[in-house]
């Protein structure tokens, strides 16, 4: 594939000018017809891939249990769409029809859609062609089709659907192709070895068929938490490399992060293939935002800005919330605490008594320094920290300040020192390096600061796999120890709390819960929380909202107990 010279930066440029460039010399030759400007062309964008581009494992009645995505079970009527969905039995639509849901299943396109135009005008067309099962390396292969030869099928399906925008008068301009796939190619050594130069040239190709050479392309990430991600850990590393590779070597290629989306929850001990409803619908937002800041059309989040207004002769009490999909907040809404009672509603709120600061999902998402304690999740979700927060005042303490470090896609191997053979999923540098750096902030707004505990929330997935299950203990001891090197601090009190693990037949002989217990009772600076009477949840391994908020209030009582024996 033509490497291009243009940074992704001079490539916006790129795009603003010749954007600019054309309407006003669309405006000089063509004029205004009767004082109105011209209306612009619809923006049509392709979506293409495998199972988890289908939507597989989703549901449409499930889309009521998520509130921020509520609505999206009905037709988009002014979205115009297009599809052709399966292998051996396709779905096609009659034409162009409005944007809904196929065959009750949830996709990536419905929520895309609805964030696009919250954000930017204009009309948008989606042409879909996914199925379930299929490879780069064989079925999407452009030069040697094979099994279901979906390149070829694709690219009729395509330019049939262009072709009829054409014959009912309508402009149009590619605006995007979405692509999530990659899974099936890490069966077929061949395939997952070249996965790089294969969707390379996937690209190249495609922009030479379709005639548009200035395409982009938005590549997504192979989802880290479902159960290919954990117990497939180094092929999966190997078609992230292939993509990642791409995406760095072609300015209008973009890699989109997906690994700290929700997923499935399946049978009988919760993990699962597939994104299922809430991820497809939190996919369709990382693509979306990925092509919004291209355009720059991406607003600025608002946040408030702490002010450090303390008695600067007392110290500040730093605690540090880290975990995966229960500290992240996978499934609470702040849509719940609106509807929740007077206290919850609170805390929507910004407190300025607290300050805040945070980098979720991996780093998905950071805040701007630090700032007032509020929900901060990615898509109206927020974590234990809203409660953990003001309990702690409650029960009396002050100057606290509460950073948050968390990855819902990571297992804890992740956040060992030495990590795993997937080196770009390795946490611990960065964890250590984030604690460092908030430290370092709270002395330059001109305090003393006292790194009090860490608040470790175990791995949820690391309760459903064998394999996990069995070293949690060692992989907990080998984090906290090197912590404790790194930071400098030999009796940091470390707080690892732990829900009820899976009960299922397959793992229950593995007793990691006394595994646990044993290695933080062995240290008098560690403290093992049984947080088993949450209230209960509608499925295994992530909490709902109402657990999230009784998770915060039970790690404050135990940071609490810390903080008066100090």
């Amino acid at each position: 594939m033509k490497r291009h010279s243009l940074s992704k930066l001079n490539y916006h440029m790129h795009l603003f000018s010749r954007n600019f460039i054309a309407v006003l010399l669309g405006l000089l030759g063509c004029g205004l017809a009767n004082g109105q400007p011209q209306e612009e062309p619809v923006k049509v964008f392709i979506f293409a891939g495998q199972s988890n581009m289908v939507g597989s494992d989703s549901r449409v009645e499930d889309i009521q249990s998520f509130p921020p995505f509520r609505g999206l079970e009905s037709e988009q009527s002014e979205v115009l769409f297009s599809y052709c969905i399966g292998r051996e039995n396709k779905k096609k639509s009659e034409g162009w029809t409005g944007l809904q849901p196929v065959d009750d299943i949830v996709g990536p396109e419905l929520s895309f859609a609805r964030e696009l135009r919250r954000h930017s005008a204009g009309k948008i067309a989606i042409i879909k062609i996914a199925a379930g099962g299929t490879h780069l390396g064989g079925d999407w292969n452009p030069d040697e089709p094979q099994g279901f030869e979906m390149y070829p099928l694709a690219l009729d399906y395509i330019q049939s659907c262009l072709a009829e925008l054409r014959a009912k008068g309508i402009t149009y301009e590619l605006a995007g192709f979405v692509w999530h796939q990659g899974e099936n190619d890490m069966f077929n050594a061949e395939y997952m070895e070249n996965y790089g130069k294969n969707l390379a040239n996937f690209l190249s190709r495609w922009r030479q068929d379709l005639q548009e050479p200035d395409l982009p392309f938005f590549i997504g990430e192979l989802c880290t938490k479902t159960i290919w991600g954990m117990d497939l850990r180094p092929r999966m590393y190997a078609i992230s490399l292939g993509q990642k590779e791409v995406a760095a070597a072609d300015d209008r290629a973009f890699y989109v992060r997906t690994s700290h989306i929700g997923v499935e929850i399946g049978n009988p001990v919760g993990l699962h293939y597939h994104y299922g409803t809430l991820g497809q619908l939190e996919q369709g937002v990382n693509y979306a935002r990925s092509y919004l800041k291209t355009r720059n059309l991406l607003p600025p989040e608002k946040t408030n800005a702490h002010r450090w207004n303390w008695d600067r002769k007392q110290k500040v009490r730093l605690i540090i919330l880290a975990g995966h999909r229960n500290m992240e907040g996978e499934r609470s809404f702040v849509q719940d605490l609106s509807a929740g009672t007077q206290e919850e509603q609170a805390l929507m709120t910004p407190n300025s008594a607290i300050p805040f600061k945070f980098s979720i999902g991996g780093g998905y998402k950071r805040s701007q320094g630090w700032q007032d304690l509020q929900p901060s999740g990615y898509y109206d979700t927020f974590g234990p920290e809203l409660t953990f927060g003001p309990e702690l005042l409650k029960l009396g303490q002050a100057k606290i300040a509460i950073a948050k470090f968390t990855h819902s896609g990571s297992q804890l191997i992740d956040w060992t020192p030495e990590g795993s053979m997937a080196k770009s999923r390795n946490l611990y540098p960065s964890f250590i390096a984030f604690i460092k750096q908030s430290m370092q902030e709270i002395r330059e707004a001109g305090f003393e600061v006292e790194l009090s505990s860490v608040v470790y929330h175990v791995g949820e997935n690391e309760m459903s796999m064998p394999p996990y299950r069995q070293k949690v203990a060692g992989w907990l001891q080998d984090m906290i120890s090197k912590s404790r090197q790194d930071l400098e601090d030999p009796e940091l009190h470390w707080i690892v709390s732990q829900q009820r693990p899976t009960d299922a037949e397959r793992v229950n002989n593995i007793d990691v819960v006394s595994a646990v217990a044993e290695f933080c009772g062995g240290d008098e600076s560690t403290i093992h929380v049984k947080a088993f009477d949450l209230p209960p949840q509608k499925k295994r391994l992530v909490l709902d909202s109402a657990g999230i908020l009784d998770l915060g209030r039970l790690l404050a009582q135990q940071v609490d107990k810390v903080l008066r024996a100090e």
